[in-house]
């Protein structure tokens, strides 16, 4: 299998590295590109066999599955390097959240999907949210998903979903990482705690966290019961949560959806040269 990766930026690399390293993809059957020649070069001398390419159209003219990592105002100039060389057996996807399906159906003669990673697949954990154009074939979509699946777990969402889904598994490792800072700042400023073994301490705890959620099935609301004893101290702290964090996430959700709902309508008016409503 030949695979190419258009942008090599933070996802772009993050992906190549993670599927390189599960095993997923040989060196060998990945080529690369991005607006600086260079550094895609150095990300191929690092993988003996790994092809850097000079254009966008050489890496997309011998790819069976393509992906573009680009950001959004840049789909429409890759879409244009490529359009004269992609082929209807060709499977184009983008990690790109506000691109729509129909953007690219639009433009390109081939398969279209959309595969959102999250920062989490470089530990091989995590999803991989799964969006599907109208020629997909089921088997066009099990290749993908197994590819993937080396890296995360695979889950095919509706598009209308994707931003929402795109907060909870891409955008959410960022959010728990904040919350988690501030929870290890304020636990070294109140008590001088040194902060690496307070961040040790917090990491491992929400891993084990995780681990409950999944592995062990447990809700947020069974964790919050079996940890917080009536009238103790951690009930007394989530009370204060409850209290001070009340409409936070609401407004992060509605702050996400504002900005993506501003880029789909530049990518949008990229494509068609007009603004349109899209989900």
């Amino acid at each position: 299998m030949n695979v190419g990766f258009i942008g090599t930026g933070s996802m772009g690399t993050l992906l190549i590295e993670a599927l390189v390293a599960s095993g997923a993809l040989a060196p060998a059957e990945i080529a690369i590109s991005n607006r600086t020649y260079a550094k895609a070069q150095a990300i191929a001398d690092r993988y003996p066999g790994m092809r850097a390419e000079y254009t966008n159209a050489e890496t997309a003219r011998g790819s069976d599955i393509l992906f573009l990592c680009v950001k959004p105002h840049e789909f429409i100039h890759v879409v244009g390097d490529i359009k004269s060389v992609i082929q209807p057996q060709q499977i184009v996807v983008s990690i790109t959240s506000p691109v729509l399906v129909s953007h690219l159906e639009g433009e390109l003669n081939c398969k279209v999907a959309k595969i959102i990673p999250s920062i989490t697949n470089m530990v091989w954990s995590g999803a991989s949210l799964c969006i599907y154009g109208e020629t997909m074939s089921e088997k066009d979509k099990k290749r993908l998903e197994s590819l993937f699946a080396h890296i995360s777990e695979p889950l095919r969402i509706e598009e209308d979903y994707t931003r929402i889904v795109s907060d909870l598994s891409s955008c959410g490792p960022a959010f728990m990482a904040f919350l988690l800072q501030q929870f290890v700042d304020a636990a070294v400023e109140e008590t001088g705690i040194p902060r690496n073994e307070a961040l040790q301490v917090a990491a491992n705890m929400l891993l084990g966290t995780g681990l409950l959620l999944t592995e062990g099935r447990m809700s947020p609301e069974e964790i919050q019961e079996r940890v917080a004893v009536p009238g103790g101290i951690t009930a007394k702290a989530l009370q204060l949560l409850r209290r001070e964090t009340d409409g936070v996430f609401n407004s992060l959700i509605r702050t996400t959806h504002a900005k993506f709902n501003e880029d789909l309508v530049k990518v949008s008016t990229a494509f068609y040269g007009e603004e349109v409503n899209g989900q």
